[in-house]
């Protein structure tokens, strides 16, 4: 990671993070505060459960805090890192998943007020997250890390340890796949005749 340490971009979470590796749980706290929400949203998107979503994320800021210690500034930013141990933990629970063939169910209520503008966003997220659970896995983590999360190319494919073309193929198919599947029902989520 040579390369990795000459970045001109400073990291803004290097200082909390050398103070988690200190133990300073005030630190940890802000970190969590700072990225569980993106955390939280990756692990959704890529596992389309909220209960398991919400382990992996317990379970990535765990391990922040035991290794927290080790962190080297200037090799990642430490978001990237994040990113990382996240997908690892999604890949490691839908390899459990597949094991053992067991389907979880659940959707989150929405408690909005307006029930008709909630029950048409609700059937297109439905839509929508049905599609995405329906991709391959690897096209499922670079849409998500790239649409949902905001990230450049690079830095999914620093997270998901492939080419950057690899990433960006893996969108094109992604893309292209969740166009055929929802194409059908597009007219329907809008409301058309």
């Amino acid at each position: 990671m040579a390369g990795s340490a000459e970045r001109s971009v400073t990291d803004p979470d290097a200082d909390l993070v050398l103070l988690v590796g200190q133990g300073d749980r005030s630190a940890c706290e802000m970190l969590v505060g700072r990225h569980l929400n993106r955390v939280t949203a990756v692990a959704y998107r890529v596992l389309g459960n909220s209960a398991d979503a919400e382990d992996v994320a317990q379970e990535v800021f765990l391990k922040v805090w035991q290794h927290a210690v080790g962190w080297r500034p200037g090799q990642a930013l430490f978001s990237t890192w994040l990113h990382t141990v996240t997908i690892n933990l999604c890949r490691d629970r839908l390899r459990k998943r597949r094991e053992s063939s067991l389907d979880d169910a659940g959707d989150v209520a929405d408690e909005r007020h307006d029930a008709e503008k909630t029950l048409q966003s609700s059937r297109v997220s439905h839509v929508v997250d049905k599609a995405l659970a329906n991709l391959p896995e690897r096209q499922r983590m670079a849409l998500t890390l790239c649409h949902y999360q905001g990230l450049t190319n690079i830095e999914a494919a620093e997270i998901m340890e492939v080419s950057v073309e690899a990433v960006e193929s893996l969108l094109s198919r992604a893309r292209r796949s969740l166009r055929v599947q929802l194409q059908d029902q597009i007219a329907d989520l809008r409301g058309e005749p």
